[in-house]
């Protein structure tokens, strides 16, 4: 299994700031969720139990708002594998097909037991990568 991952996000009430659309560090907490919910739905179970992940970068460009009652599809997929680290690119869409939000995160790969960074594995990387 290989690719990128969807998912789609409504928010929530909480969600919505005083200027009446989603704060950007929702933005931020769902990048987060697609990128951990892309690694348990295609990590075997060992490295998910080897390993976990941290952020060391966010780069993110918000281009239009999202309204409440709006439902975003969030597509993300990795790229750019050096060492330990790679990048997650991820773009969210309104139901309008236009880009709402674009993401590049840089991901650390760390081993559970030594608590340090770990490279990561080719074939690791091929969950992740697009077609």
């Amino acid at each position: 299994m290989s690719g990128s991952f969807r998912m789609a996000f409504r928010p929530e009430a909480a969600d919505i700031d005083e200027n009446g659309h989603v704060n950007n560090i929702v933005y931020v907490r769902w990048l987060q969720v697609v990128a951990t919910s892309h690694w348990y739905a295609v990590a075997p179970p060992e490295d998910v139990a080897r390993y976990f992940w941290v952020i060391s970068r966010h780069e993110i460009d918000y281009l239009r708002a999202t309204l409440p009652g709006e439902v975003v599809e969030a597509e993300t997929w990795g790229e750019n594998p050096r060492g330990a680290r790679f990048d997650r690119c991820t773009v969210l869409r309104g139901p309008d097909g236009l880009e709402r939000v674009k993401a590049r995160t840089t991901w650390v790969l760390m081993d559970r037991e030594l608590e340090r960074p770990a490279r990561v594995p080719k074939a690791m990387m091929g969950l992740f990568e697009r077609g």
